[in-house]
């Protein structure tokens, strides 16, 4: 460790690793556009910015509403979400199949609605005959289903549940804030109403931006004036501002920096190029741990290319494997916290990343599973993983 006494923290040398299911490590082309100076945010020159911004981010959406990036976490962009839509006492049904479907029952009941749940067990998806047995019964403000549950590694058929409230008043709500720009996401096709996502993850930012996007159905949901207790959340005060090309209060005018920079880089790439190589990477990743003996968490068909999720051999504590990781090759990497802490790791397959990164986790894993007395044969996670890119 480096340390910077003058400032009071101790901060990662160059070797160190982050790799998370987000944050994730920044570009260095990023992050020097972050480091531009300042300028007004309501002058010409952040205008420019702010509304090529908005529009590269469309593709990434697969939608032509307006996008409203907020300066907040993907907490904040979920409660935004539900600030918007639903009044205290309304119904929201929500796929409980991991942490963000857990979060979003938490801040629906912190807002005063009435919180039914579809509970699946973690790993897998949500039948879509649950879902219709529930809408059948009650009317709904909203149905939440999350696109790329980080937790388990799971996505949501969000196709599916768009079909199941097309011709209901209920409105389908979807975090993605792990999914989007790894993977394949189309608002406007699924009939998703309302979409937030972050910049911490597959965007390759800093946190601190939240992204939310709405459905003209719940634009009419979310222009009611039905005395519901929004203030800077408030996404009839973000259409206004969209309508005129910027933002209501003050943005995070140096993410935005990095947002318009690191979407130049997912466009020269190619969009379909970028999800590729993360489904190519997700793929190499899970056939070099199965090697090592670590099962895939997620038992769902549609695996998420944005995080993979393992359990862990019996008699490997999760704790000390992520703990050895970071004391012998600085590599970062996440367990559970819930439940499954000790019982599973996570490791982020998203961003500006490639095949060696790949190999290079999987070595330092094999590396800490044999110290810690797992036994295993040398080198077969880099092979299997390294045959899987080439499929």
């Amino acid at each position: 460790m480096t340390s910077h006494s003058d400032a009071g923290t101790t901060l990662p040398a160059d070797t160190y690793r982050l790799r998370l299911p987000g944050p994730i490590a920044v570009p260095e082309r990023v992050r020097m556009a972050i480091a531009r100076p300042i300028v007004s945010h309501r002058g010409p020159e952040f205008r420019a910015i702010w509304s090529r911004t908005i529009e590269k981010l469309r593709p990434l959406l697969g939608t032509a509403q307006p996008i409203h990036p907020l300066a907040t976490s993907g907490t904040g962009v979920m409660e935004a979400a539900l600030l918007n839509i639903v009044a205290p006492g309304e119904r929201l049904l929500i796929v409980n199949n991991g942490q963000w479907g857990e979060r979003f029952a938490t801040i629906g009941r912190a807002l005063g609605a009435v919180i039914d749940t579809i509970d699946v067990p973690w790993g897998e998806t949500v039948d879509p005959a649950a879902i219709e047995y529930h809408l059948e019964r009650h009317d709904y403000r909203a149905l939440i289903v999350v696109h790329n549950e980080s937790s388990t590694g799971v996505v949501g058929d969000l196709a599916t549940a768009g079909r199941l409230v097309r011709d209901r008043p209920t409105l389908l709500v979807t975090d993605t804030v792990s999914g989007l720009a790894g993977m394949d996401f189309q608002m406007d096709a699924w009939g998703v109403d309302v979409a937030v996502a972050g910049s911490q993850k597959a965007l390759m930012c800093p946190p601190g931006l939240g992204i939310i996007a709405a459905s003209e159905k719940a634009w009419n949901v979310i222009r009611r004036d039905n005395g519901l207790p929004r203030f800077f959340f408030d996404l009839r005060r973000a259409r206004d501002s969209y309508d005129k090309g910027e933002s209501t209060f003050t943005p995070a005018i140096s993410l935005v920096y990095g947002l318009d920079t690191s979407l130049d880089m997912i466009h020269e790439e190619g969009l379909a190029n970028v999800l590729a190589r993360h489904a190519r990477l997700a793929r190499g990743m899970k056939a070099g741990a199965a090697a090592l003996g670590l099962e895939n968490f997620a038992r769902a068909e549609a695996q998420s290319n944005t995080v993979a999720c393992f359990h862990l051999p019996e008699g490997v504590d999760g704790t000390r494997l992520i703990r050895r990781l970071y004391e012998k090759h600085r590599t970062v990497i996440a367990g559970a916290r819930n439940r499954l802490q000790g019982k599973m790791i996570r490791i982020g397959t998203m961003g500006a990343i490639g095949e060696g990164d790949i190999l290079t986790d999987l070595m330092h894993i094999e590396n800490v599973l044999a110290e810690l007395g797992h036994s295993l044969s040398a080198g077969t996670a880099v092979t299997a993983a390294s045959a899987a890119f080439r499929e």
